[in-house]
């Protein structure tokens, strides 16, 4: 099966809620921060390579990854804001899960007051301003907030446990495999299929797990940044012929809000500087490359009905929406030929 992938961005102006302009590709969003979030930047597409792996819920192999060269992202989209956002770790917990047992930990940043996370897998990954002394607190109080090492026990009183592995900050490890992925309560709370958003949290959590060390930085940046009421008005534009992109633009939204600072401050308080990177999505790569965290591999994330095409199943919102990240996001997928009849 034969298989395209279409690099330049159709973007599509609005006036109002309701009444669309004409088709103009020198179109420019709205400026976050004074920084334009879309931007035609095709020629950037062709540092990466583009590739629907075989089998690739069941292992990873060397084949499924994809070596990313070094890139140089645009001054004129991309504002370095390395040591300017301060993130804090206030607390981490032990998490079983049907996947394995991980450690949840709690961020807060002076740029949001929301509650960003990592979901960190293997004992040696540690947060430094979670280990970090506090003034006036107990042995208890580091307890309670989860600066301790190893496994907690009933009765414990010491952060210093007799389980821990002594030889954990002596090896050196491999650059982990990472996820930075956004919160979607639609996609991984109800289990919508108009996006791949809970398959991509739960397949990387799987692969994590597989590799034996890993971290997901879950960013609460819902709908692509902008919120899920203007998420669910988009879904009903989306329902009368818009696509996820015209839908933002009607409601005076760029297609994508999303920002990296709050991330790329977790993997230096985690000291990962080296990563490799679960993701279909350039502009991430770009950002995260840009704030000083090196991203040696590119890693795909391609979604389930995409490794075997059904053409019973071609055509879905899933698919659709897909599509439109291809196409107009520089997404790093290879869409199925059905899809383009």
């Amino acid at each position: 099966m034969g298989y395209h992938n279409t690099e330049e961005a159709q973007l599509i102006g609005v006036s109002s809620y309701n009444v669309p302009l004409k088709t103009d590709a020198t179109y420019k969003p709205p400026l976050t921060n004074g920084v334009a979030t879309l931007i035609k930047r095709s020629s950037i597409k062709k540092n990466f390579t583009n590739g629907l792996t075989n089998n690739f819920r069941h292992s990873l192999r060397a084949s499924d990854v994809i070596n990313t060269p070094p890139t140089t992202p645009p001054s004129s989209n991309l504002i370095n804001k390395k040591n300017t956002v301060k993130i804090e770790c206030q607390v981490r917990a032990r998490i079983p899960t049907s996947t394995g047992e991980f450690f949840l930990h709690l961020y807060r940043s002076e740029l949001d007051n929301k509650e960003h996370l990592a979901i960190v897998y293997g004992d040696d990954i540690r947060s430094n301003s979670l280990d970090a002394s506090r003034p006036g607190e107990s042995e208890m109080d580091r307890i309670i907030r989860g600066a301790y090492k190893g496994r907690l026990k009933p009765g414990q009183r010491s952060v210093e446990t007799s389980n821990a592995d002594p030889k954990v900050s002596t090896v050196q490890f491999p650059p982990p495999l990472v996820r930075i992925h956004s919160e979607c309560f639609t996609g991984e709370t109800i289990h919508s299929v108009r996006c791949d958003c809970g398959e991509q949290l739960d397949e990387a959590m799987r692969l994590i797990k597989l590799e034996g060390r890993g971290v997901i930085i879950y960013l609460r940046q819902e709908g692509r940044g902008i919120g899920l009421a203007d998420k669910l008005r988009a879904y009903n534009l989306q329902d009368i012929g818009y696509d996820t992109i015209k839908a933002n633009h009607v409601l005076k939204h760029p297609a994508d809000l999303r920002n990296y600072d709050i991330a790329t401050q977790i993997f230096e308080d985690l000291n990962l500087s080296n990563v490799r990177l679960l993701t279909n999505n350039p502009d991430k790569i770009e950002q995260v490359e840009n704030a000083g965290i090196k991203v040696i591999e590119r890693i795909p994330m391609v979604p389930i009905a995409w490794q075997s095409p059904d053409p019973n199943h071609i055509g879905k919102e899933m698919d659709q929406y897909l599509k439109v990240k291809v196409e107009q996001m520089r997404h790093l997928l290879n869409i199925p030929e059905a899809l383009l009849r």
